[in-house]
């Protein structure tokens, strides 16, 4: 593939937390790379100096709903101007932990964002962009706060919520799957790494390497 010519390809991976898709990032990188593409991993909120500071706040600090949404979206606005759509346009590919569709997710449906002003965010931050590609990670709630204890690295305040938001959070994610199965791939998280993991490489193989 000719990196230099051809636009790169944009792939998001996302889940309720404890799901597990951060330990499989690495993975889908380095068989991206082995396949000699050049390839931007990334994170939201995050991914810019700007939005990494933004990150800090979202975890850890109190806010109102409209509050969080529009600061989730100014750190994406960040990213997508400085470094998803310079990446692509030059050809590299973005992995990215997390974009859109997990404010939809967790604001609209954890929070109750309504889904207008979540649908205006959107269409303004990132006009005609979508993911490629979106792994998202499925997991009972109970199971992925299982895990999220088990790991002994103080909660942020997204993953301190109890059981039923993350119930909510899950129903929107499958919503969300529901509404464009073609970009959004659920993956059984509640299976072992190694067959996540070749799940995974089999769904990026058959979508570009067929």
């Amino acid at each position: 593939m000719n990196q230099t010519s051809a636009r790169g390809r944009f792939i998001t991976f996302e889940g309720i937390d404890g799901a597990g898709k951060s330990s499989q990032i690495e993975a889908v990188v380095s068989v991206l790379r082995e396949r000699g593409i050049a390839v931007e991993q990334s994170r939201e909120p995050g991914g810019t100096p700007l939005g990494e500071r933004l990150r800090d706040l979202l975890l850890h600090e109190p806010m109102h709903l409209e509050t969080e949404a529009m600061l989730m979206f100014a750190a994406r606005r960040e990213h997508v101007a400085r470094l998803i759509e310079p990446a692509l346009s030059a050809g590299r590919w973005v992995v990215c932990d997390r974009f859109s569709d997990a404010t939809f997710a967790y604001q609209v449906g954890g929070r109750g964002l309504d889904a207008a002003k979540f649908d205006v965010l959107e269409s303004w931050v990132h006009p005609g962009l979508q993911p490629d590609l979106t792994l998202l990670f499925d997991l009972p709630p109970e199971v992925a706060a299982s895990r999220v204890r088990s790991t002994g690295v103080n909660p942020d305040r997204f993953e301190r919520e109890q059981r039923d938001f993350f119930v909510r959070v899950r129903d929107a994610y499958l919503e969300r799957a529901h509404r464009a199965p073609q970009r959004i791939r659920i993956i059984d998280a509640d299976r072992s790494p190694e067959q996540i993991r070749a799940q995974i490489e089999a769904i990026v193989a058959e979508r570009w390497f067929a």
